[in-house]
Order: C-alpha cells, then sequence, then structure tokens
C-alpha cells in the first residue's frame, strides 16, 4: 500500500518523462503552475482556518460570547484546500493506493493496469465535475445560502469544488493521453 507522503515531489509526470505531443506537455506544464499555487493557497487557509478556530474557542471560552460565522469559513476553505490540492496529489499518484497487484504483476501489466485505472477515474471525475459545475451554477441562478444566521451563499464552495473536479479531471486526462502519445526523456522536452 502506498500513502504518498513518502514519496518525493516530482517536476514530470510518473515515468519520470513528458509527453511527447507537444499540447498535452503544454497543458501538463500549465497545470504544475496552477498546482504550485493551489497548494500554496491551501497553506495559507489552513493557517488562517487554525487562526479562526483558535479565535472562536478563546471567544467563547473566555469571554462567553458565541461566534456564528466560524464553523462555516472554516468548511468553506476546508472544502477548497481538499478539492484544489487534489490534481497536485495524483500529479504525484499521492492518493492512498492498493498496491496488492502490483506485485504479482509484470511491469508492462501495471502499466496497463495503471493505464485503465487512469480512464476509469478520468470518466469518474469528469462526471463529478460536470454535476459540480451544475450545483455551483444552481447555487449561483438561486441565491443559496446556508441555514446558519451567517448564511454565506453556497456557490463558495461549490465553485471550489467544481474548480478542483476539473482540474483533477484534467490530470488525468494528461496521464492517459502521455500513456497514449508516448513520452520523450524530461530533458529533451527542454
Amino acid at each position: 500500500m502506498s500513502h504518498g507522503f513518502e514519496m518525493q515531489p516530482q517536476a514530470k509526470p510518473a515515468g519520470g518523462d513528458i509527453s511527447a505531443n507537444a499540447v498535452v506537455a503544454g497543458l501538463h506544464h500549465a497545470l504544475q503552475k496552477f498546482n504550485k499555487l493551489a497548494v500554496f493557497l491551501a497553506m495559507i487557509a489552513l493557517m488562517l482556518t487554525s487562526i479562526i478556530l483558535t479565535y472562536s474557542v478563546v471567544v467563547r471560552y473566555f469571554f462567553h460570547q458565541p461566534t456564528d460565522w466560524q464553523d462555516e469559513a472554516s468548511v468553506f476553505m476546508l472544502v477548497g484546500v481538499i478539492f484544489l490540492c487534489s490534481a497536485y496529489v495524483q500529479s504525484l499518484r499521492g492518493h492512498i493506493g492498493i498496491e496488492a497487484l502490483a506485485g504479482f504483476l509484470s511491469p508492462r501489466a501495471n502499466q496497463v493496469r495503471m493505464f485503465i485505472v487512469d480512464l476509469i477515474s478520468f470518466v469518474f471525475c469528469a462526471f463529478f465535475a460536470w454535476k459540480s459545475w451544475t450545483l455551483f451554477h444552481e447555487a449561483w441562478v438561486d441565491g443559496q445560502t446556508t441555514s446558519s444566521t451567517f448564511a454565506p451563499p453556497l456557490w463558495i464552495p461549490y465553485s471550489m469544488m467544481a474548480l478542483g473536479m476539473t482540474v483533477l479531471t484534467l490530470q488525468l486526462l494528461v496521464q492517459v493521453l502521455t500513456r497514449i502519445t508516448g513520452t520523450v526523456p524530461a530533458k529533451e522536452q527542454a
């Protein structure tokens, strides 16, 4: 089983090579830039979330004042962190995966297995992204809010979910297309 935390960051797709197709390589490069920005923003969001929750505890305990906004603000930021960074984690192949079959299969069979998994994951994530965009649209058009007294608009978390799933779908597409189009060593691509 691989957990991802023991993995070293990669500047290129799994296998160490970049797609031989210039369009796919360009999309990969654009995704890398987006992923760097998303991880940076996620670090800030996690720090803000911890500050907000600490503030909430201190204000409620010492000053006996309720805060009705901190839970939703924290959840919204965590939704953004999780969804917007999922493509980065996928680029490292850092999601938890059970590698029981990998040890029994030949390298070629493992490549086929990974291609099939990437393809199925792509189809699932594409559907999820589409449904996320429809949720975002409904929340935006209908002016949906949460049921709390703070009542922030629901389009905020839905937009982060939709964008994150779209970028994850693109990351999976790059991985699938890289396997289809072939690769060149990373140093030849530059």
